[in-house]
């Protein structure tokens, strides 16, 4: 991605498919700007899906999760973003949480996330995939493209670059 959220704000906001999402994450990883095509999941403080995902190898995709906006547990660790640097995913937004945060921010992917949580998730593999994930004021779906950087995250049915 070599626009800048700011650049593609300006040139694409009049677009009908045009989505900016409200300003509700933190910035983890050590890649601030990334983009790519979504790939989505829902669970609720369970990150056994997330997982399954996180093992295929991919080419310029991100990963959506919906977490019901939970608060009280981590669906992302140091080991799993590990996991997803090494299949070729861009990055991760989770509206829920991660651990590890320290490593994480170390790692070559970028992540956004409402906070960080020390207790790891259930593992009972409840959930979905490929579903619309409507969160932020955004509808996150499968096969749209996501671009984010320090200024934000935005979404469009098409690639704007």
């Amino acid at each position: 991605m070599t626009l800048s959220i700011a650049d593609l704000c300006d040139m694409h906001s009049a677009d009908a498919e045009f989505q900016i999402a409200e300003s509700i994450f933190q910035s983890f990883g050590a890649k601030p700007r990334f983009s790519g095509q979504i790939s989505t999941t829902k669970v609720f403080e369970d990150n056994v899906i997330i997982r399954k995902l996180l093992e295929q190898k991919v080419s310029n995709r991100v990963l959506v999760i919906d977490g019901g906006g939970s608060r009280r547990c981590a669906l992302i660790g140091a080991d799993m973003a590990s996991t997803a640097c090494k299949n070729g995913w861009q990055g991760i937004i989770i509206y829920g949480c991660i651990r590890d945060s320290d490593e994480i921010n170390k790692l070559s992917i970028g992540i956004r996330a409402l906070h960080t949580h020390p207790l790891k998730s259930h593992k009972k593999g409840t959930g979905e995939t490929g579903c619309t994930c409507v969160f932020a004021g955004t509808h996150f779906k499968t096969d749209h493209y996501l671009y984010a950087d320090n200024d934000g995250i935005i979404v469009s049915k098409n690639s704007l670059t």
